[in-house]
């Protein structure tokens, strides 16, 4: 395993190191690294839907879409993220257990009860202080998640659009009272001594130290210019249609936009903070131009569980009739 450092805190460039690691590199991967104040969306979900814009225009928080699916969530200097990259021939299937493992682990032998929850959460004493999301690359597998080391929670509960839906479904009131800081178990904690202990844990199992290349910089800033800067990228992906339904099933919410002219699907657009190994817009093409009856939906959802994780046909079909 190779155990990367982050070049900068600019989210954008962070975004486009883990792609360029996707790409460049053969073997295991293991990288650390910290974004200032940003809102860090995930893959499938609209951002006019997840993100206060008022709020984070007014404080200059930038809103960037990441590689994979899951929720958007919140970073500053106080939160350590981490990534792991894998072959997928070592890891088949989305596997949280595995790469949380570790990360656990560490937490516990600092004094910090920290287990995994539900699809993708660590927690301490019943708060969150993890968030983690997986993806497919090519015969890649990523896996990231956050640390909320010493995080700004005001901030946090100010740039995000807390979803009721989910919150009613876990009895919670609030984003903030969901989520706890490292740093109130451990007081004094800072990201640099967590990131120091987390290496270690690395170095310790014959994991090496590793440096980006010149070529591999080069690419990190060409691809944060041309495509995690964009607009395109960031927004442009969360267009509406005629007709919305959002629902939240075991395996995550599901938003699901479209539009039909006689009967006929001519716009179909789903977002959510599900998971899959295929990009939804995989899906969305293929739905077009499939007539609103259900047998004709659940045929053409016949590897939905591919693109939504845990999703069965019935169930996404029967959305166009909600």
């Amino acid at each position: 395993m190779k155990i990367y450092r982050g070049i900068s805190t600019d989210p954008y460039c962070n975004l486009a190191s883990e792609e360029v690691l996707l790409d460049t590199e053969d073997g295991e991967v293991f990288m650390l690294w910290q974004n200032g104040r940003s809102v860090i969306l995930g893959r499938n979900q609209n951002a006019y839907a997840e993100v206060n814009l008022p709020f984070v225009e007014e404080h200059g928080i930038p809103v960037v879409r990441r590689l994979t699916g899951g929720g958007a969530v919140f970073h500053d200097l106080g939160n350590l993220n981490f990534t792991f990259i894998v072959p997928r021939a070592s890891c088949p299937e989305l596997d949280f257990a595995r790469f949380t493992h570790p990360i656990a682990e560490v937490l516990r032998s600092l004094g910090v009860p920290a287990e995994l929850s539900g699809r993708n959460d660590l927690v301490a004493d019943g708060r969150k202080i993890s968030g983690n999301a997986q993806c497919v690359w090519r015969d890649r597998v990523m896996h990231h998640g956050t640390l909320l080391v010493a995080a700004d929670l005001s901030f946090m509960d100010g740039a995000l659009r807390a979803d009721a839906d989910k919150l009613k479904s876990k009895g919670i009131k609030s984003v903030r009272s969901r989520v706890g800081n490292l740093s109130e178990f451990l007081p004094g904690l800072d990201a640099g001594e967590l990131a120091r202990r987390l290496e270690d844990r690395f170095l310790g199992g014959g994991a090496e130290r590793a440096a980006f290349t010149g070529e591999q910089r080069a690419g990190i800033e060409k691809l944060a210019r041309e495509k995690f800067r964009t607009w395109e990228w960031n927004f442009g992906a969360s267009g509406t249609f005629g007709q919305n339904v959002k629902r939240r099933f075991p395996y995550g919410s599901v938003e699901l936009s479209f539009e039909a002219e006689h009967g006929v699907l001519v716009g179909v657009r789903l977002m959510g903070d599900f998971f899959g190994v295929r990009p939804a817009e995989e899906l969305e093409s293929a739905l077009l131009g499939c007539r609103l009856i259900r047998s004709e939906l659940t045929g053409r959802l016949g590897e939905v569980g591919e693109y939504i994780h845990g999703a069965a046909p019935d169930e996404i079909a029967g959305l166009f009739e909600a």
